[in-house]
């Protein structure tokens, strides 16, 4: 019997590349006169040719890294002979910029989808109990958990249930103009306006920095939307705060239930991307998919935002080339600068990340990762690069100034105003992210088959030769839009997402 070719062995993304994915664990052997010298793991690189020491390294036609050492073809490519090296990257702000091909108006997709007084439409119809303060948070959950053992949801068909939105920060901090001050209050009025949220109960315990009074005061909401505001200083203590916060729940409940589905435009979405517990199979299957996904939403009228800063660090330059101005590309290189700063100071470094797990999976560098992980961004133009929780009015691409930490990440995104959530994982990522439905993307097959309860979909498929990566990013941008329209995802059944709101904390802590 013949040995494997190399096609068969592994995947060359580019003509250019030095390095070979293998699709299967490969073992010491001579294939199509390549000798491949130790084992090379699923999803890890091995040389296609001599790499000299101090020569780049190249995957997906980029620079992922530098040789530590000369490399032998055939050799094993990863963290022991391979070194993270900074490199000058050419921006082009704008070069790749083209039209936007959008599907005729009456022939785009269309949802079913909770349309609120102000023309924005939610995936999700819920009410909330947003805390201004860690210290309200307990109280917090226990209106929540109270009104949801009552047994009176039963009685409110359309109300997806109580989400309590609890914290760590709200005091400790200085106030109005610290950064990170603004920065919480961008995210807590993000939710609290959410189109996923029918009304909120905002409940504090009175004497914190992030007063509820003023955070209530600057909400810019849904005309009819209810808002209560509560402390649990005024109404003397937990026990009677807990009694009224169900009472205000339960006169909220009959204005939720008001709200119906109905038929809409998917020019109403606003998709969040995101990838955590990535490997080597993010950047061939699940991410390149998301993003031919989020090329069809934004054809049809929609948008698409994704964020993690240090995560398309040494990707940028292909989204600068893709601005749809100069303005807009240089907005994004300057939170690059932001954040190269903002690790010197902590006395950290970008490439600090790939995780270990990242790692473990075939991923060498932040650079090999960037890579991967800017393929959520699609093909399309880059309309705007965003704060943190920063409100999303536009239409098209967006990208959003967030750390890498997935539940920091998501809660800005959807602070933004996103109304579901695509996230890939390649070893197994576990969230979901209440009130926005968070749908599951799994890299490979062999993850998807051991984590089924919790992964929704199988871009493995890809890799195991079934289905091209446009005709994924169709069955991804369909499953969107049945998500929208009400069917669970795998987080929402498991339940989810309460603890997964984990505003960005920048502030220090006094």
């Amino acid at each position: 019997m013949s040995s494997p070719t190399l096609d068969q062995l592994g995947f060359r993304l580019h003509d250019e590349d030095s390095v070979l994915i293998a699709r299967q664990d490969i073992e010491p052997g001579t294939y199509s006169g390549l000798e491949i010298t130790n084992t090379v793991p699923s999803g890890h690189k091995v040389a296609t040719a001599d790499i000299a020491e101090g020569a780049a390294v190249r995957k997906y036609g980029q620079i992922i890294g530098f040789a530590s050492r000369d490399i032998a073809a055939g050799e094993h490519v990863h963290t022991h002979n391979v070194d993270y090296q900074e490199f000058q990257r050419e921006h082009a702000f704008g070069a790749d910029a083209t039209p936007t091909d959008y599907v005729p108006e009456q022939q785009r997709a269309t949802f079913q989808g909770f349309v609120r007084p102000d023309g924005r439409v939610g995936t999700r119809n819920y009410l909330a109990v947003l805390t201004s303060v860690n210290c309200s948070a307990t109280a917090a959950k226990m209106i929540a958990r109270k009104v949801e053992a009552s047994g009176i949801l039963d009685d409110y068909p359309n109300v997806d249930g109580i989400c309590p939105l609890t914290h760590t920060l709200g005091c400790g901090h200085s106030g109005s103009g610290n950064e990170g001050f603004e920065v919480l209050r961008r995210a807590l009025q993000g939710y609290a306006g959410h189109p996923n949220i029918a009304g909120v109960l905002v409940l504090g315990l009175g004497c914190e920095v992030n007063q509820v009074r003023a955070l209530t005061d600057d909400l810019k909401l849904a005309e009819g939307t209810p808002v209560h505001a509560m402390t649990i200083q005024e109404f003397g203590g937990t026990k009677k705060t807990v009694a009224e916060g169900v009472r205000r729940i339960e006169e909220m409940l009959p204005v939720a239930n008001s709200h119906q589905r109905e038929t809409v435009g998917a020019d109403k979405l606003v998709l969040a991307m995101e990838c955590g517990g990535s490997d080597a199979y993010s950047g061939i299957t699940a991410n390149p998919a998301l993003g031919a996904a989020a090329d069809l939403l934004i054809r049809h009228g929609g948008t698409a935002v994704f964020g993690e800063t240090t995560e398309i660090y040494g990707a940028e330059h292909l989204l600068t080339r893709r601005a749809v101005s100069r303005e807009v590309g240089e907005k994004l290189v300057s939170r690059i600068e932001w954040w190269e700063e903002h690790v010197q100071a902590d006395g950290s470094s970008i490439n600090n990340n790939p995780s270990p797990g990242n790692k473990a999976g075939g991923l060498t560098t932040i650079l090999e990762k960037s890579l991967g992980a800017a393929a959520k961004g699609g093909t399309t133009n880059l309309v705007d690069v965003l704060q943190y929780a920063e409100p999303i009015t536009d239409h098209g691409l967006m990208f959003m100034d967030t750390p890498g930490y997935d539940p920091v990440n998501a809660t800005g995104l959807i602070a933004g105003g996103a109304q579901l959530m695509c996230f890939t994982t390649g070893r197994g990522s576990a969230f979901g992210c209440k009130p926005a439905p968070s749908i599951k993307l799994a890299t490979n097959t062999p993850l998807y088959e051991r984590m089924t309860d919790d992964m929704d979909i199988n871009c493995g498929v890809i890799a195991d030769g079934g289905l091209t990566v446009a005709e994924m990013g169709e069955q991804v941008f369909q499953h969107v839009l049945r998500v929208a329209s009400g069917e669970e995802t795998k987080s929402e059944e498991l339940g989810y997402g309460e603890e997964e709101f984990v505003p960005w904390h920048l502030s220090t802590v006094l």
